[in-house]
């Protein structure tokens, strides 16, 4: 809940600093008040836009939500479904989730899916039978390396300013990716895999040099168009 028309400022900067580099993609997922104006600024440039969740329906009395169809007529390309915040603050299901992400196909959105463990669940060593039970559930049969993108968040690294080890983060991507596979065969072998807990430009260099982080989630550090920039340029 971040972003005024002001911030286009920042998006102009990002899109003007960026160096177009093969196999690196960059996407600004703003409020959906911005979705639009976000996604005009960034006509012709290789910055693609989405939204920040969506709702399951193409249209219906739910006030306030907003519909992966509505997205897609703004402009947006992607949507995060079942981000940490989402889960915490609205309660949702990982059923719910899988239903997002099926409705943002539906209206050919790409989705990046959130995972995650909270502190508690790490101290008890549920971490990765929490992530696997994510995986299983909030993740659609028919997700392919085209349309999907997992982004694991340790949810108690979001804006706290503290990271896993590297070690940690590298443990979870291997077990994010031994899962993928084991469901998915092949296809699950080209899903990528994005880490976000408190990326930044001091860290982002040595997170994104990690086995099986494909790319970043990036929270507040993309609020300036100078960190977001050193953050894509950190990447292998």
């Amino acid at each position: 809940m971040n972003g005024l028309e002001a911030s286009l400022q920042e998006v102009k900067a990002l899109i003007a600093g960026l160096k177009p580099r093969d196999g690196v993609k960059v996407v600004i997922c703003p409020p959906a008040t911005l979705v639009e104006r976000v996604a005009k600024a960034a006509a012709g440039s290789t910055v693609g836009v989405g939204g920040q969740d969506c709702h399951p329906k193409v249209s219906g009395a739910f006030t306030g939500d907003i519909a992966p169809e509505m997205l897609k007529d703004a402009g947006a390309t992607w949507t995060i479904v079942g981000h940490s915040e989402r889960r915490q603050y609205h309660a949702e299901s990982d059923e719910l989730i899988a239903s997002k992400a099926q409705a943002a196909w539906r209206a050919g959105l790409g989705v990046m899916i959130c995972i995650g463990e909270t502190e508690a669940e790490r101290v008890a060593g549920k971490h990765e039978e929490v992530v696997s039970y994510q995986l299983a559930h909030s993740v659609p049969a028919d997700a392919t390396s085209h349309t999907v993108a997992i982004a694991y968040e340790p949810v108690w690294a979001i804006g706290t300013g503290r990271t896993p080890t590297n070690d940690d983060i590298a443990a979870m991507h291997r077990h994010i990716r031994a899962e993928l596979v084991k469901r998915f065969g092949d296809a699950g072998k080209t899903i990528e895999i994005l880490y976000g807990g408190s990326v930044n430009p001091k860290n982002a260099k040595e997170i994104l040099a990690q086995p099986e982080v494909g790319g970043a989630l990036v929270g507040g550090a993309s609020l300036k168009a100078a960190d977001f920039l050193t953050i894509v340029d950190a990447a292998p």
